[in-house]
């Protein structure tokens, strides 16, 4: 879509808008990504009201969050939004059986995603 807005490097439209938006760069340091992780995850619960909700490694995303599938789906849009292909939250979660998958806790997330990051050498 054109919507004839240019952007500062001559892009027009939608691209004109989107190159303006620059995240910081990756880096695999657990702090970094459990905040980033608790962020987008406070955004997904802002809408239900949860958002001041205490969370650490051991908070879990279905009996403490109360995610439901809907808010993974979008949590997931969030980190390959962030990571980009580096991280693959479908594949991750498809590697769990049901039982880790409701139990599963920030912390395992956020070792997942740093482990995927070391692995592309992003430091």
């Amino acid at each position: 879509m054109d919507d004839g807005i240019d952007g500062i490097d001559g892009r027009t439209g939608d691209d004109a808008v989107n190159s303006g938006q620059t995240q910081p760069p990756v880096r695999a340091d657990e702090t970094v990504v459990f905040d980033e992780i608790t962020g987008m995850l406070r955004a997904v619960l802002d809408d239900q009201g949860l958002d001041e909700v205490e969370m650490t490694r051991d908070t879990r995303f279905h009996d403490d969050l109360d995610l439901e599938s809907i808010d993974l789906v979008t949590l997931g849009g969030q980190l390959g939004a962030r990571y980009g292909e580096r991280v693959n939250f479908a594949e991750f979660l498809a590697g769990l059986e049901l039982e880790e998958i409701i139990y599963l806790t920030i912390g395992r997330l956020v070792d997942y995603v740093v482990g995927c990051l070391r692995q592309t050498g992003e430091c």
